[in-house]
């Protein structure tokens, strides 16, 4: 049986994360404006006047001509071919606010190919304007009952629970996505990489508690990631069997991160999950840098391309998923594909167990296209012939290269100090872009 190849999608906290989110051959984006959103804390979202530019970007995508693409033996797209854009809309809606989520919908119409959605009166918004919309997965929709009922009401895809088995999923697409080329009745999305929550579909109520930041607004603290302290106070009974009141005592619970679940990973299944008809792939991390996005999306573009022409194999899995390693990422796990509860679901770590760290060199002050050098000042780590570098920027993406020849006007220099200026041969890179020196940990 030929798989069809599910859509790669990708998550953009910033025009750097897009473009590195493009350049590694992401189908699709998902993003956020501001409010109303699972990521709605400042740093990880656009503003409507971005809109447009979003837009021209993901319109001029050049697949076959992606550097990051043809680097990773990724198979050849269509010399052209459209990014989708699709705008979260995905947080709780409280009375008051649905005029606000109308103005968003009627500027964002023009510009984005869906909007995802959890909240039944943004659904109707989304039907008042003829728009789509994907229902997100903190619906916790986990049935083919449950999947058609969204689509009678015009859900063009439902992204199913996070709690959803594999065999579930499985069975669910075979009731609802149009096997055996029958036209689906709609479009089935999962998650396959990424931070997974230690409540059921994200609705936990401990940041809202403890910090006043609603998970359900996109504002959570994660206080599930921090060290557990547990205070007994009943410790002892006296020969009547009442409680003695000993003291206070504290008892550090370990492993200390006993709700801090382990990152998602499923590099090792992508071809079950495309057996199972998944129509787009996932990836968490809009509050994850560029590097990350760029090189999540790039893994899970080759793995996908691989499973169609044949060469997916244990081999490229583990070449893949030490690549995946190099950016932020906690313990991995195949969350709850293969069973409910998840054995070895979390993480004894609070910190990345990323096998690289950036460290930051300084900026672009200049850049000479017609020679294709850059001037970079140095303002923090030394930069050195034979580095290993990135340069990232809103419009270059994400740049990795090793830093070859440096000169000073006419001296050729080695080692470029803090304080201190140097011009190399780069890609196409923009003044302002910040520059990283790559370093294995």
């Amino acid at each position: 049986m030929v798989l069809k190849k599910p859509e790669i999608l990708a998550p953009a906290g910033d025009f750097t994360c897009l473009q590195a989110a493009i350049d590694a051959g992401a189908d699709a984006v998902y993003f956020g404006l501001g409010m109303f959103n699972m990521r709605a804390r400042s740093g990880v979202n656009f503003k409507v006047e971005d809109l447009p530019e979003i837009k021209r970007r993901c319109q001029q995508k050049l697949c076959a001509a992606s550097a990051c693409h043809r680097s990773i033996g990724a198979s050849d797209h269509p010399s052209m071919c459209e990014v989708k854009r699709y705008l979260a809309l995905n947080a709780i809606m409280f009375e008051g606010e649905m005029e606000e989520v109308e103005r968003i919908i009627v500027a964002a119409k023009p510009y984005v190919d869906a909007f995802i959605v959890s909240d039944w009166g943004v659904i109707s918004l989304c039907q008042k304007h003829g728009v789509k919309f994907h229902v997100s997965t903190q619906m916790s929709t986990s049935n083919s009952a449950a999947v058609k009922f969204l689509a009678a009401q015009g859900a063009e895809r439902v992204v199913l629970a996070r709690e959803c088995t594999l065999a579930e999923v499985s069975a669910i697409g075979e009731k609802v996505s149009g096997r055996d080329g029958q036209k689906a009745e709609v479009e089935l999305e999962a998650f396959v990489h990424g931070a997974q929550c230690v409540a059921e579909s994200g609705r936990c109520f401990m940041s809202h508690d403890v910090f006043g930041k609603s998970a359900c607004r996109g504002e959570c603290k994660q206080p599930c990631r921090r060290k557990f302290i547990v205070k007994a106070v009943d410790l002892y009974e006296d020969e009547n069997g009442n409680p003695v009141h000993e003291s206070d005592t504290a008892f550090e619970v370990e492993p200390h991160t006993v709700l801090s679940a382990r990152d998602l990973c499923s590099l090792g299944f992508v071809d079950k999950l495309m057996a199972a008809g998944i129509a787009s792939f996932k990836i968490e991390g809009r509050a994850r840098n560029a590097n990350y996005v760029k090189t999540v999306v790039a893994a899970y573009r080759w793995a996908v391309d691989a499973v169609a022409d044949g060469t997916y194999t244990p081999a490229l899995v583990a070449e893949l998923t030490e690549r995946v390693k190099t950016v932020f990422h906690r313990e991995f796990s195949e969350g709850l594909y293969f069973g409910r509860p998840g054995v070895d679901q979390f993480t004894d770590s609070e910190d990345s167990l990323a096998t690289t760290v950036k460290r930051h060199v300084g900026i672009v002050i200049d850049y000479f296209l017609k020679a294709g050098y850059a001037q970079v000042k140095v303002q923090d780590h030394a930069l050195a012939v034979g580095d290993e570098i990135q340069i990232h920027g809103p419009t270059t993406g994400v740049i990795e290269m090793t830093a070859g020849e440096m000169r000073r006007d006419e001296e050729r220099v080695t080692v470029c100090e803090k304080g201190d200026w140097v011009t190399l041969k780069t890609p196409r890179c923009r003044v302002g872009d910040k520059v990283f020196f790559v370093e294995k940990v």
